[in-house]
């Protein structure tokens, strides 16, 4: 391929596995050699994303998207294909998949910030997540034995309902109704990405056939129907000779228990160490993964505020400084907090992050500011407001930390249509023209943004 247009590139690769998930969706067919394709174009963008797919959740995309393979036949595409019964590796695979996600999440929370453990988390977890929704505005007001309840609650589904899992057939099926009620409850509740959509995906493998069943219709040419008929022929003995693609799938089903086994290993002895790290990967392929959220808890929201001026002096008094609003994070206090789960807003995260470090950490801000400065056209669209749209580009961007609390529903600033009170912190990074940035680019091998044609 030609990797002097990246961008074609990358583009293509999604658009694929788009066109491949979307056929897999609507005809409610997939075979292996498919799903394979899905994970590998996934494990791709993973692979060059860098700190922009540094999230938990491409790992345990790419887990679940793994273990999907061995759900499906080699070549068939069937809706219920007759000679490749799901196997009890998978089911284990993906309930060892929903143990490891719910149990690593409530150990590094007791393990981390004291909040968790004085009940108190809750108290600022509404206000301080990284991208709040309009529910999250009135659930931050609840009374403090609320907050308190849903500490409590949160610890009781991490660390005592996955072991639910090994406790019997009406155990496993109580697990997995609390645990999709649980990701219902924080769907609604913040724009956690498609984090808990994903969840919820090994939670389906607590049900089995008798649980589902009322779910599909019952018609003769059914899928229930089918599905009853091959188990009374089961049942009556009536099974095909095993054949030798069953007998390789058996192998190979054995094979990837053998697999999951051995990658646990060091994952286990991670969940038992004091010194627990979350959303890590062991091995290259990211097939057994550690996961865990919200190990410590920001007691106070900050932002940067990205601002630009057409002033050639940014010292000057009279420079009018501008704002830069992104898609979803806070910015303008008029603005209604967004409701976008389970897109995934990237770069809105990453903001959040930067918040709470300095610039220093986060070099890819500065280079986000000589692109902004070059008015480059694919970078604005990951805005929501350009302030110098139809114009020149500003001579000067600097960034502003600012802190944010959520304002008192039946309060003053409510009452004006203010969803945040800001007060300004200081400077985040200095006033930075292009021409300033052209070493800061060089020693990092970064080219430097051509300049929009109308910039003067």
């Amino acid at each position: 391929m030609d990797w002097s247009n990246m961008n074609f590139n990358l583009d293509l690769l999604a658009l694929l596995g788009l066109g491949l998930s979307l056929f897999v969706l609507v005809t409610g067919c997939a075979n292996m050699i498919l799903m394979a394709i899905l994970w590998a174009l996934y494990m791709s963008l993973v692979n060059v994303g860098q700190i922009w797919y540094s999230f938990g959740w491409e790992s345990q995309l790419l887990e679940t998207g793994f273990l999907g393979i061995f759900l499906c036949p080699l070549w068939t595409l069937s809706r219920l294909p007759r000679h490749t019964p799901t196997s009890r590796v998978v089911l284990w695979g993906f309930r060892w998949l929903i143990f490891r996600i719910m149990l690593g999440a409530g150990l590094i929370k007791i393990r981390g910030d004291k909040c968790w453990l004085d009940l108190t988390c809750m108290d600022f977890h509404y206000e301080t997540q990284p991208v709040p929704n309009p529910m999250a505005y009135y659930l931050h007001r609840s009374p403090w034995w609320f907050h308190r309840f849903e500490t409590l609650s949160n610890h009781f589904i991490e660390l005592l309902v996955p072991f639910f899992l090994f406790l019997g057939r009406r155990m496993c099926i109580l697990h997995g109704v609390l645990q999709i009620l649980f990701q219902v409850i924080l769907i609604i509740s913040g724009n956690l990405s498609f984090l808990n959509w994903l969840t919820i995906v090994p939670s389906l493998a607590c049900f089995d056939d008798a649980t589902l069943g009322f779910l599909f219709p019952s018609g003769l040419r059914g899928l229930k129907n089918q599905v009853l008929r091959i188990q009374k022929e089961d049942t009556q003995g009536v099974q095909p000779r095993p054949s030798y693609g069953c007998m390789v799938r058996r192998v190979v089903n054995f094979s990837l228990g053998i697999l999951v086994v051995w990658l646990s290993v060091p994952v286990v002895i991670n969940l038992l160490s004091s010194r627990q790290v979350m959303n890590t990967s062991f091995n290259p392929l990211r097939i057994v993964n550690t996961y865990g959220a919200f190990g410590s808890i920001t007691k106070e929201r900050t932002e940067v505020i990205l601002q630009g001026t057409a002033s050639p002096n940014a010292s000057a008094p009279d420079a009018v400084w501008e704002d830069y609003e992104f898609k979803c994070k806070p910015g303008d206090p008029w603005r209604r907090p967004c409701l976008i789960s389970p897109y995934h807003y990237r770069l809105d995260w990453l903001m959040w992050f930067a918040a709470f470090q300095t610039y220093e950490h986060n070099d890819w801000i500065i280079h986000l500011a000589g692109k902004l400065l070059a008015g480059d056209a694919e970078t604005l669209s990951l805005l929501s407001l350009n302030p110098f749209e139809g114009r020149s580009p500003p001579r000067w961007i600097r960034g502003e930390h600012y802190r944010y609390r959520f304002s008192l529903p039946s309060g003053q600033h409510a009452a004006q249509g203010k969803w945040w009170i800001r007060k300004r912190i200081g400077p985040y990074f200095p006033p930075l023209k292009l021409e300033d940035l052209k070493d800061y680019f060089k020693t990092r091998e970064w080219p430097l943004p051509e300049p929009h044609l109308d910039t003067p």
